[in-house]
């Protein structure tokens, strides 16, 4: 795939999902819809490599920086996003994510060097200024509610995870881990935390079999999961983040 093919996937896919997580709210506790989600996805992507004869086997420090990553990108970012679309409107949710296109330069330059280049804070600008154009609307509902501070401190928290999880993810790249299998680790472990957080709060097992969890979660697990972070991670390894 092209990059512009790469950046476009993840992005029209990662833009929808933010709607598509409110039908997950509801009946089943979040951090038990976040697990459910990330154990599907880890499975399919450890079933592809096997299908595919992609090594699963990595060294023990790879696994490591694999843990950490997805207990970052996965369990503490989600639960966080999830947590806070039961809060505030997914409109608001979005708009303060996207403030992740600052975070993540700064983090690349106190990590790794890379310097901070004027164009880039001029189109995060734009870029954030126009999606919170677009959920104006949104916006100016969210105001009236007492929780919203509390709505986004938690989608802050997330993307400080997320941010982090970036450079993680960099570094994964250049100790030369494959883009599948890491991936599939990732999300096994990013599973297993988000499995100890719903423990730790005794969240209730349960699920919801009415069609729209059903096909949000599928939605989530196999293109906002699967192909997203995979194009997203290669894309990454590409062009840097």
């Amino acid at each position: 795939m092209s990059n512009t093919a790469l950046f476009l996937v993840p992005a029209l896919i990662w833009g929808s999902t933010w709607h598509a997580i409110t039908w997950q709210l509801g009946a089943v506790a979040e951090e038990v819809s976040v697990t459910y989600r990330f154990a599907a996805a880890s499975l399919l992507l450890a079933l592809g490599c096997v299908a595919t004869r992609r090594s699963l086997r990595l060294s023990m420090r790879d696994h490591a920086f694999l843990a950490g990553l997805g207990l970052l990108m996965i369990c503490v970012n989600y639960n966080f996003i999830y947590w806070a679309e039961r809060i505030v409107v997914s409109g608001l949710v979005a708009v303060v994510y996207s403030t992740i296109v600052f975070m993540t330069p700064i983090g690349m330059r106190i990590a790794f060097g890379v310097p901070l280049q004027p164009r880039i804070f001029v189109a995060a600008t734009l870029g954030v200024a126009g999606v919170a154009l677009l959920f104006l609307p949104e916006l100016r509902a969210a105001g009236q509610g007492g929780s919203v501070a509390f709505g986004i401190a938690l989608v802050l928290a997330a993307v400080a995870a997320c941010a982090a999880g970036n450079l993680i993810a960099v570094r994964n790249h250049n100790a030369g881990i494959p883009t599948i299998p890491g991936t599939a680790w990732m999300m096994a472990y990013g599973t297993l935390f988000a499995g100890v957080v719903a423990f730790i709060n005794r969240a209730a097992w349960t699920f919801d079999a009415r069609p729209a969890y059903v096909l949000s979660l599928v939605y989530l697990a196999i293109c906002g999961s699967v192909v997203a972070f995979v194009t997203y991670f290669t894309l990454l390894k590409r062009v840097g983040a």
